[in-house]
C-alpha cells in the first residue's frame, strides 16, 4: 500500500499556514511501517516489502489489538536506553531469521502509529486528517506496548518545545500535517522539519583537491584513532576558501583509505578519491539528530572553523 510522503522545509509552519490548521507530530528515527491487519497480519515498508518475519514482535501485538479490517501507518523504532537506536533496526533486517528470536528478545521493537487508512474495512484516506484521528484515537484506545500512538499537537508553541526536549532521544524534528487533508499516496503533502545543533568534528580530509575541496570530510577519535563520522553537504567558494586556508596534507600515518563512499557518510558502494589532510583543524558544523554509533547518517553543514579550539577539544567516539 502506497504511502503518504513528506517533503523538507526549514521552518516550523505556523498554525493556519495548511488546511484547517496544522498538527505536528514528532518525527522518528526509525523504519515507516504499514501494518495491515486481514484475515492475517502483515507488515509492509515504505518500499512495498513484507516485514513481518522482521518485526514478529510488533506482529503479535498487531494480531491481538487491531480489529480485522484495519490498516494503520506508523514509524517502528528501538530504543536503547533512553535513545531510538536506527542500528539495532537495521540489524533486524541483516540477521538470519534463525537469530531472530533472541534479537527480539534482546531489543524489542515499539510501533508508533500516526494514521489509519482502512477502518473497519472502509478505506478512510480521503477524510481529513482530524477525522481520521480520531478513529485511530479509538482503535488505539486500548493498546499497550508495544503499540502506541504518535503525539500530535495543534499548538507550534508545544510541538517547539518537543523538537528541543525530544532531541536528545534521538527523535529528528517535527512532521507537519494539515488537519483538512486527505491521505495521499505518493505525494508530498506532509512537512518535515529537521531539528539540528551545532557541534565540533576534526577535519580528516576533503572531497575535492585542497585548493578547492567540495565537501568536508568530519572525523572524531575513538581509542586515540581517528574515525570518520560524516561529511558536508556542498561547500559554497567562501566556504571552500576559509578551508583551504587551514587544509595541511596528510602524512603516510594517516589512517584513512584513499577513496571513500560516496553516501552521505560513506555508506554507499560507489567510491569517490578522498583527499586526506593533517587532522589539526577543527570546524563547527551543524548536524540533525540521526546517529548510528556516532556516525552522523545524514549531509553535515559546515558553518565555520574554529581556530580556538584543538582537536583535542572535540568530543570522542
Amino acid at each position: 500500500m502506497p504511502v503518504a510522503l513528506c517533503k523538507a522545509v526549514e521552518q516550523v509552519p505556523a498554525p493556519d499556514a495548511l488546511a484547517g490548521g496544522c498538527l505536528y507530530e514528532p518525527k522518528w528515527d526509525g523504519f515507516r511501517l504499514v501494518i495491515v491487519r486481514g484475515a492475517t497480519t502483515t507488515l509492509w515498508s515504505r518500499q512495498g516489502k513484507d516485514l513481518t518475519a522482521r518485526f514478529p514482535d510488533i506482529a503479535r501485538a498487531a494480531a491481538a489489538q487491531l480489529p480485522a479490517g484495519s490498516v494503520v501507518d506508523g514509524e517502528v523504532v528501538i530504543w536503547a536506553g533512553d535513545r531510538l537506536d536506527f542500528g539495532l533496526l537495521q540489524r533486524r533486517l541483516v540477521t538470519g531469521l534463525g537469530g531472530m528470536p533472541a534479537l527480539v528478545r534482546a531489543h524489542p521493537a515499539s510501533f508508533v502509529a500516526f494514521d489509519v487508512l482502512t477502518d473497519a474495512r472502509r478505506d478512510v484516506r480521503r477524510l481529513p486528517l482530524a477525522q481520521r484521528r480520531r478513529r485511530l484515537k479509538r482503535l488505539a484506545v486500548d493498546w499497550s506496548p508495544p503499540m502506541q500512538l504518535c503525539p500530535q499537537t495543534g499548538d507550534r508553541d508545544e510541538a517547539l518545545s518537543w523538537m528541543a526536549d525530544f532531541r536528545p532521544a534521538g527523535v529528528e524534528g517535527l512532521v507537519v500535517k494539515a488537519a483538512g487533508g486527505a491521505y495521499l499516496p505518493g505525494r508530498r503533502d506532509w512537512l518535515k522539519v529537521k531539528s539540528r545543533e551545532t557541534t565540533e568534528v576534526i577535519v580528516g580530509g576533503v572531497i575535492g583537491p585542497l585548493h578547492r575541496p567540495s565537501q568536508l570530510v568530519a572525523g572524531r577519535m575513538r581509542d586515540g584513532v581517528l574515525q570518520v563520522v560524516g561529511r558536508s553537504t556542498g561547500l559554497n567558494r567562501e566556504q571552500a576558501a576559509e578551508l583551504t586556508a587551514a587544509l595541511v596534507p596528510a602524512g603516510p600515518n594517516h589512517p584513512w583509505p584513499d577513496r571513500i563512499g560516496s553516501g552521505a557518510f560513506g555508506g554507499s558502494r560507489l567510491s569517490v578519491p578522498l583527499t586526506r589532510v593533517e587532522p589539526i583543524a577543527v570546524a563547527e558544523v551543524s548536524a540533525d539528530a540521526a546517529l548510528t554509533a556516532g556516525v552522523f547518517r545524514h549531509p553535515l553543514r559546515f558553518l565555520r572553523l574554529r581556530p580556538d579550539l584543538s582537536p583535542a577539544d572535540v568530543d570522542t567516539l
